[in-house]
């Protein structure tokens, strides 16, 4: 699919892989959709602002009326629906167990909460998106491609049982789909980056953490947001591609 002229929507759009997408995304004369909790109008602006065309709507991908209004709204907007990006995620690290040098004895449990912060948004934030956009595109009959956000933690990472059970969770989804909807000439697609310098990475990571995960990525640095978006651009272009995971993790295994 060449994306020109096409309507794509990209939640977790106003900062950064997202709106690294966006701006890709736009300057390749796309029509964009930003949404995000905050931030959206000062992306739309800088959009706008580079000769790109977008338009932004605050979204809480873990609220359903959210994510059913924004589809409808991309669709009013710009009169389709072709790319949805379905990026926005969050942290909320802990280890499943902590246990007490002395007593030997569990000290703290990952709380319940926080298991459910990230489930909420990782995971069902991207089913409601996933489903709202393909039902637009069927709707509208025009077909489409989806690009599910998962990680290199659907492995399974250390501290991450939450994050890595939901991005595990998108990489499963995408296979499931590009299967359901291959008959609506919708292609489905996950890709799962490595370490990359983004806003949420470099504040909610503990430092000594993301320093010893710099020194494991075989090309020596973390992954910059715009080779994400280059990574999310081969997708759209590429009519093959569908129900794959695609990583781009610098070689990083964990």
């Amino acid at each position: 699919m060449e994306i020109k002229d096409k309507v794509a929507v990209v939640t977790g759009g106003a900062s950064g892989i997202g709106l690294s997408i966006c701006k890709l995304f736009a300057s390749k004369g796309a029509k964009v959709v930003v949404a995000d909790i905050q931030g959206v109008d000062e992306a739309v602006e800088g959009l706008k602002a580079a000769g790109g065309t977008a338009a932004g709507k605050v979204c809480n991908v873990a609220k359903e009326d959210d994510v059913v209004a924004l589809m409808q709204f991309a669709v009013d907007t710009f009169g389709g629906l072709d790319v949805a990006v379905a990026n926005a995620g969050i942290l909320r690290d802990g280890l499943l167990l902590k246990v007490d040098r002395e007593t030997k004895k569990v000290a703290a449990t990952l709380t319940l909460d926080k298991w459910q912060q990230v489930i909420d948004v990782n995971l069902t934030g991207v089913f409601l998106t996933g489903r709202e956009a393909a039902k637009q595109m069927v709707n509208l009959g025009t077909g489409g491609v989806m690009i599910l956000m998962s990680s290199i933690s659907r492995e399974g990472n250390f501290g991450q049982t939450n994050y890595s059970a939901a991005k595990a969770g998108v990489a499963s989804m995408a296979v499931a789909w590009s299967k359901e909807l291959a008959r609506f000439k919708i292609r489905v697609n996950s890709i799962a980056p490595g370490f990359i310098g983004t806003p949420m990475v470099l504040k909610d990571m503990k430092p000594e953490a993301l320093e010893k995960f710099k020194k494991i990525i075989p090309i020596g640095r973390l992954g910059e947001p715009e080779e994400i978006a280059q990574t999310a651009a081969y997708i759209v272009d590429c009519d093959l591609v569908t129900g794959v995971c695609v990583e781009a993790t610098g070689g990083m295994r964990l």
